[in-house]
């Protein structure tokens, strides 16, 4: 490989969530992370290169847009996901999570129904109630070692909502939803009149040979309904700069998200944000490519080694993502046993797979978005843990 994933970067004293939040989150400092949606991966070098030349001018005033960002994503989705937009349907947030906010203050009101599938990304329900809108949950299927939807429920689950979140892939679990399944949930959405805002920040990390949707391309009904959330920040290891985008096809959706994003002054990019998207998008087709290979190998490396060293431990493959959904019900713990068993035995931090949803006891979510080492050792503190 061109790039080398396997160098260990020293990240503790960075101000880092995932190594320097471990205290506030899990009441000790001495666990190996494994948990946060950040890789132990150095943000690609071309990404760096921009904005050092950036600083170089030792000037931070106020920038102008940068025409480039636009362009660069519209080649970036049709090169990579053959989808075609025209550059007036984007508008620039400043975070995916801080986007589903503005969309549900945008186009609901309080007590307003809205649907998700479970369990989920837990933003999805945490916003959603902090804002006063209640949740309808959902909750999927596990068949056959994938989530699965239950169209029976989502066909009655839908009834009376006003807004739908898509996790497109999903997370936790990793799932690429197929064209038929995003094509059913589209025409069900709008028979019902029920908007929906995709989440797809882990497109660029579909695993081959799965390939990434995006859900406003499939019908022309998704597109007429749908509000689309996408960044570079997951697949390039940046969310530090928010650099986050919307897209709507539909003019009507895109004229009313666009008005209450420019009221604010939500949609005005810092520098870094463009600058970083614009790097990644125009340079980062290799280190993607390369990227990926490295991940498989570590989720291959995972399963090769539950296998050999603790059987009594399973995965949900994912088919997008570094984000592994283990399945512990075979060791027939409480929630809290077994998340006393990862922190207190193994000395890991991984995410509660209750955090997700009530469908997620059982489950622990494990990062492989790291050198293979790493890995290894958290994977070996585990089984000496079980032991």
């Amino acid at each position: 490989m061109k790039y080398d994933f396997d160098e260990i970067i020293q990240r503790k004293g960075t101000h880092s969530v995932k190594w320097d939040g471990l205290g506030e989150h899990f009441g000790k400092d001495d666990l190996l992370p494994m948990w946060v949606a950040d890789m132990d991966f150095r943000t690609p070098p071309f990404v760096m290169e921009a904005m050092r030349r950036y600083l170089d001018n030792e000037v931070l005033g106020y920038p102008t847009a940068y025409p480039e960002w636009a362009l660069s994503i519209k080649q970036w989705l049709l090169r990579r996901h053959q989808w075609h937009i025209e550059e007036e349907m984007l508008t620039f947030i400043p975070g995916i999570v801080k986007g589903q906010a503005f969309a549900l203050l945008c186009f609901t009101k309080p007590n307003d129904k809205v649907l998700i599938l479970s369990p989920v990304y837990h933003p999805f329900f945490l916003v959603t109630e902090k804002l006063g809108r209640e949740v309808v949950r959902c909750p999927l299927c596990l068949e056959e070692g994938q989530y699965k939807i239950d169209f029976d429920c989502f066909r009655q689950a839908i009834k009376g909502c006003k807004l739908f979140i898509l996790c497109n892939p999903h997370n936790p679990g990793g799932r690429v939803w197929t064209k038929e399944e995003l094509v059913e949930m589209a025409r069900i959405c709008h028979e019902h009149g029920v908007m929906v805002v995709s989440d797809e920040i882990h497109a660029d990390l579909t695993l081959p040979p799965h390939k990434h949707l995006p859900f406003a391309a499939v019908s022309k009904e998704a597109a007429e309904i749908s509000l689309t959330f996408m960044a570079p920040s997951k697949a390039f290891n940046m969310p530090a700069l928010a650099s986050s985008y919307a897209i709507a096809v539909d003019e009507t959706i895109r004229t009313r998200f666009q008005t209450f994003m420019e009221a604010g002054e939500f949609a005005w990019a810092h520098p870094f944000a463009s600058i970083g998207t614009i790097a990644a998008y125009q340079k980062g087709d290799e280190w993607l490519d390369e990227l990926l290979t490295y991940i498989k190998g570590n989720i291959d490396f995972l399963d090769d080694y539950l296998q050999k060293h603790i059987p009594q431990l399973s995965f949900i493959r994912p088919q997008a993502s570094y984000l592994v959904f283990l399945d512990c019900r075979a060791l027939g713990l409480s929630q809290e046993a077994l998340v006393s068993l990862f922190i207190d035995k193994a000395h890991l931090a991984l995410n509660d797979g209750s955090m997700f949803g009530v469908e997620g006891e059982g489950f622990m979510r494990l990062n492989v978005g790291c050198p293979r080492a790493v890995l290894a050792q958290a994977l070996k503190q585990l089984a000496d843990a079980l032991k």
